[in-house]
């Protein structure tokens, strides 16, 4: 059966002088999922936000939390993170860490888990992974800065990690210059979770433009 198509706004591109309004205003416009991009400017070269940021905006909604940590090491934040509000924590693959391990610590804590490939890795990495993940997250832009040109040579890969789950309940999360042209190109290639910052928020019609993206 195929899955519906969520709304994943990435509030790395949202005004940060009024974060929680933002939030809310997403809440109201319809998204699925508030993702939360947390950087390091170790693992990628860029700081954004950390934990304490996340407990500052839950009040705002009760759409899941869906956060992805671009930082290594990661195994130490996660209880903090978890405890901030986190619904869902996608690492990735890359990091130094045994992931395996990063992996079962969260599903400790009952919360879902992603893992996040860059766009040089390659789909098969999965594999190893594959029985014990929510989400597989597929970057489409090298990560680090939102307002990336979308990489097409990434199509290819959602559709081999599309194969490799066969019949598993594993959402497919792609991330990383989505519009409402590639966003048509992704889902049909397999995604069903979209994640978009500066297409929606440099629109003046946050509900407008979620409709558009899910398509």
């Amino acid at each position: 059966m195929k899955k519906k198509v969520k709304i994943a706004p990435s509030i790395l591109s949202a005004d940060f002088s009024k974060l929680g309004q933002e939030v809310t205003l997403l809440d109201k416009a319809g998204c699925d999922y508030i993702h939360i991009d947390v950087m390091d400017g170790h693992f990628v070269p860029n700081i954004t936000m950390g934990p304490d940021i996340v407990k500052s905006v839950r009040k705002f909604t009760k759409k899941i939390f869906d956060v992805h940590l671009m930082i290594d090491p990661v195994m130490k934040y996660i209880p903090e993170f978890i405890n901030s509000g986190s619904d869902i924590i996608t690492i990735h693959h890359e990091i130094d860490e045994c992931v395996t391990d990063v992996i079962k610590l969260i599903k400790k804590y009952e919360r879902k888990v992603g893992i996040s490939l860059k766009p040089s890795t390659p789909a098969k990495v999965i594999e190893k992974y594959i029985d014990d993940v929510d989400l597989i997250l597929i970057m489409t832009v090298e990560p680090g800065f939102g307002g990336q040109r979308f990489m097409y040579d990434q199509i290819e890969k959602i559709k081999k990690v599309k194969y490799l789950i066969g019949e598993r309940n594993i959402d497919i999360e792609v991330d990383g210059g989505i519009d409402i042209d590639t966003a048509k190109e992704v889902v049909k290639a397999g995604a069903n979770i979209l994640v978009s910052g500066s297409t929606i928020f440099k629109s003046n019609n946050y509900k407008q433009i979620i409709s558009d993206l899910r398509g």
